[in-house]
């Protein structure tokens, strides 16, 4: 079961008396996000609601549902495009998805854009974690590194799988991450 988690987080106050404060990690900056349906269309709810409106249909017409969540992204020139989705899975009918893009002209080496692209998935998965409890949905977090040490992406696998890992989600990684490496891929 995945649940939201709090963190003592300690401060510091002018007397050095310390103050420990409970502070809820909060996503809900994803409701703000703008998604849109492969076809363009924009969704127009937050991305919560969205999920679990697909989530009530898909099961009310009897297909089983499985998803999965991925990130990719690209530099082109001074700019990083990201590119994360929700690929929605039904068992032997196909399949779709939601798609959120932005951009970023700050600088990352390889693995830093690798472990960025972990993060996004991450901060998606969790914020729609309850919905996949509550709906008995399995749900995979997939990453475009590369399961090769022959490649310069596989030198974020391990702190991303164990990242993905710590936080309860299944993970997927090249060849098997089809979230992140096709679908994500596509819409960038």
């Amino acid at each position: 079961m995945h649940s939201k988690t709090y963190h003592a987080i300690h401060s510091e106050e002018e007397s050095t008396k310390h103050v420990f404060e409970l502070q809820l990690l909060n996503f809900d900056e994803t409701i703000f996000m703008e998604w849109r349906k492969f076809n363009g269309e924009r969704i127009q709810s937050s991305i919560h609601d969205a999920v679990e409106d697909v989530l009530k249909q898909q099961l009310a017409e009897g297909n089983k549902i499985k998803v999965c969540i991925g990130t990719d992204s690209q530099v082109t020139g001074n700019l990083t495009e990201f590119a994360t989705v929700i690929v929605f899975l039904k068992e032997k009918r196909g399949g779709f998805m939601f798609i959120h893009n932005e951009k970023t002209s700050q600088k990352m080496s390889i693995k830093e854009r690798m472990l960025s692209e972990a993060s996004k998935s991450v901060e998606i998965a969790y914020h729609l974690c309850d919905l996949f409890d509550q709906y008995e949905v399995d749900m995979e977090v997939h990453v475009d590194i590369n399961t090769n040490p022959n490649f310069q992406s596989n030198a974020a696998l391990h702190e991303a799988m164990g990242y993905i890992l710590s936080m309860g989600f299944a993970f997927k990684a090249k060849p098997e991450a089809f979230a992140s490496s096709s679908c994500a891929n596509k819409v960038i």
